[in-house]
């Protein structure tokens, strides 16, 4: 799920917006979320460490996990610093957090396919037919009105 987590700033109330929205189409952002802090405590706990600045952050309605705040706090560390930004925009995606899968290569010394298929035994034209060789037509009489044999 992409996301997008805006920090705005509003330095004559001392305070810090902060706008959570996600992608539900293709192209299409909705805001989900906005929470308000205290800009000076978030300078403070983002100049503090990770530790203080996901402990800030998480509240009973903003919940981000723990790499997205790491990511939200390595993405905002020039933000808290610097007065001249008043925001900025991090973009999540979390499917980037998930470990890639290996590529798989068959090596020279795997079992090869035909092998297998030839332990298997080949079905010789004599086997299909004797497998072929039984009637399979249902047998029922009109008189049988079992729901079963219907």
């Amino acid at each position: 799920m992409k996301q997008k987590i805006r920090f705005e700033k509003n330095i004559k109330d001392g305070m810090l917006t902060v706008l959570e929205s996600s992608e539900v189409d293709p192209g299409v952002m909705m805001p989900l979320h906005e929470e308000n802090y205290d800009l000076a405590q978030m300078r403070a706990a983002a100049a503090e460490g990770l530790e203080a600045f996901t402990q800030m952050l998480r509240r009973r309605t903003f919940f981000p996990t723990r790499d997205l705040c790491v990511k939200l706090h390595e993405e905002t560390a020039d933000f808290f610093t610097d007065d001249s930004l008043d925001k900025v925009i991090v973009e999540y995606l979390d499917s980037e957090t998930l470990p890639d899968e290996e590529e798989f290569h068959l090596e020279e010394d795997d079992v090869e396919l035909d092998a297998l298929l030839d332990e298997d035994g080949d079905s010789k034209e004599d086997e299909i037919k004797e497998i072929d060789d039984e009637d399979d037509t249902p047998r029922f009489t009109p008189e049988d009105t079992s729901e079963h044999e219907n």
